[in-house]
């Protein structure tokens, strides 16, 4: 069984998944734009009896688009976010694909708030949820 390890920038903050994610995705809604403070995130999700947590992280709340909660855990000495559970996908945990520090991580498959999307952010060949 494969297992990945993401961690925040310095280290401290971070989680080690077993197998493959159940879902890998590219979001383009605004909360993740300043989140990562790029034009898009990228996250995998793991069921949560398949990750172990290690060091210390602070949380932020954030109320999605949807109404639905989000705990993010991000590292208070870099300020890396790592990892983060919604309340509406309860038992899974999403991690910043970033964070796993891996060009060979597997590749998204779906794409969601594609309306949010950058003109020039082209998404390769994905499967397009819509969230209206």
């Amino acid at each position: 069984m494969t297992t990945h390890r993401a961690s925040c920038s310095c280290g401290q903050l971070g989680i080690t998944c077993e197998g493959d994610p159940v879902r890998v995705s590219i979001c383009h809604c605004l909360g993740c734009q300043q989140r990562t403070g790029s034009a898009f995130g990228v996250q995998a999700r793991f069921a949560r009896e398949r990750v172990t947590f290690f060091g210390a992280g602070t949380e932020f709340v954030r109320v999605g688009d949807s109404g639905g909660r989000a705990t993010f855990r991000f590292c208070p000495t870099c300020g890396s976010t790592v990892y983060w559970e919604a309340d509406k996908i309860p038992g899974f945990v999403t991690v910043a694909v970033g964070a796993f520090a891996d060009p060979g991580f597997m590749a998204p498959q779906v794409s969601v708030y594609e309306e949010r999307r950058h003109a020039w952010a082209i998404s390769p060949d994905l499967d397009i949820e819509r969230w209206d």
